[in-house]
């Protein structure tokens, strides 16, 4: 435990040392959240921004999920990757190490943009909520990081790391339930946003704010959490060995 610990321990040093890093990145969600819940003339039947607010959520950290193939990129061009492997602590260490602090950043952040959507107007809920909200975030963040780990030890530099990632994150916020419901899409975008993980997410933080039990999608997410992590340390391995 100790071993990734270190290795969780040296990457929230580092995220310390660069406060504006976090500033920068905690400023497009929250600059979404201020204008579709806010601004933008949306015809929905209840508090928009309580509609909106889990899709912000799910939005920050699908960004900082993604963001810890950036980290493993820049460790593997920079050699820290290199020397972490002669170490002989486990080398699965590593990657449970990079995928937990991703989770631990990305839940903060989300914490961060529920306090600007409590302050402006978002309905405060029961303690039960904000807990299932935190287990569903956690499940997300495992599937995403891994994600982003996976495509990361697949290419070779981080030029084309950013251009994958800008390609991917885009595309899977908007064909999901993050804006709007899937009653008020095309048919066509319907299929697609109820087979996207950001939906799951979405709608079972949705589902906790109703009072329902959304274990079916807690489920769904549990399982592709276990999948990802599997997949990554997979290739984790094969990259190690080539």
């Amino acid at each position: 435990m100790y071993r990734f610990a270190a290795y969780v321990r040296r990457d929230l040093l580092r995220w310390r040392r660069a406060p504006l890093n976090l500033f920068a990145t905690m400023v497009m969600p929250a600059a979404w959240l201020v204008f579709m819940g806010l601004v933008m003339p949306v015809t929905y039947d209840g508090n928009y921004l309580d509609f909106v607010t889990p899709g912000i959520l799910v939005m920050t950290v699908l960004t900082s999920g993604l963001a810890a193939g950036s980290s493993m990129m820049f460790d593997k061009e920079l050699g820290y990757l290199n020397k972490f492997l002669a170490l002989p602590a486990p080398r699965e260490s590593i990657l449970v190490g990079k995928i937990v602090f991703v989770t631990i950043r990305g839940l903060f952040q989300a914490t961060v943009i529920l306090i600007i959507a409590l302050l402006i107007g978002a309905t405060v809920q029961s303690v039960w909520y904000y807990l299932g909200t935190y287990l569903i975030l956690m499940l997300f963040s495992i599937i995403i990081a891994s994600l982003g780990a996976t495509i990361s030890l697949s290419l070779h530099d981080y030029d084309t790391y950013a251009a994958v990632q800008s390609m991917i994150s885009m595309p899977l916020y908007f064909f999901s339930t993050s804006l709007v419901p899937l009653t008020s899409m095309p048919v066509w975008m319907r299929y697609i946003a109820e087979c996207n993980p950001l939906s799951y997410a979405n709608d079972a933080i949705r589902a906790l704010g109703t009072g329902d039990s959304p274990w079916l999608a807690i489920g769904v997410l549990l399982v592709l959490a276990a999948v990802m992590l599997v997949v990554c340390g997979e290739k984790f391995r094969r990259a190690v060995m080539d």
